[in-house]
């Protein structure tokens, strides 16, 4: 599979303002994946350090709660998912199924420690666009806690946000 054009990936938010020598070092050892509609990139529990660009398609994020699976976002082709696994190191907090056939490109953590080694100052850039899309799904998940307009919808959020972690 061919890897996308780096123009391509400059437009993407995760690469924005990175530089094309930069995203020649990512692609270097980038892997690409292609998915028929509902097949898994990752699964909830993994444990990996990598994370994805979605280059084509559409996927579904979801979350096991209780006995139920929640759909918590669909994201198209430019968005980005498991960036919080090279950050954190803990397992994957959602799964990632293709809702449609879709192909992305895996980077891993050892990628990014090159691009760390060789070109700090771009290194500390994609770090601070990982940091920009995890403060949006942050906004936007507040948004959707404290946009609860009844009053049993609001006693809700108010018990979930005074549980013990």
């Amino acid at each position: 599979m061919a890897h996308p054009s780096i123009g391509h990936l400059q437009d993407m938010p995760l690469f924005g303002g990175t530089s094309e020598q930069a995203l020649a070092v990512l692609l270097q050892g980038a892997r690409m994946y292609e998915r028929q509609a509902g097949g898994f990139f990752v699964r909830e529990g993994d444990v990996t350090s990598s994370l994805y660009v979605l280059l084509h398609g559409a996927v579904a994020v979801r979350r096991h709660w209780g006995e139920r699976e929640v759909l918590l976002r669909r994201l198209e082709a430019g968005d980005c998912f498991g960036e919080m696994a090279p950050l954190d190191l803990h397992p994957r907090s959602a799964s990632v199924q293709a809702l449609e056939p879709s192909r992305a490109m895996e980077i891993r953590a050892e990628q990014l420690l090159v691009l760390f080694e060789t070109m700090p100052e771009q290194f500390a850039l994609i770090q601070m666009n990982i940091a920009r899309e995890l403060s949006r799904r942050l906004r936007r998940l507040h948004n959707q806690l404290f946009g609860a307009t009844s009053d049993a919808e609001r006693a809700l959020v108010e018990r979930i946000l005074q549980r013990e972690p």
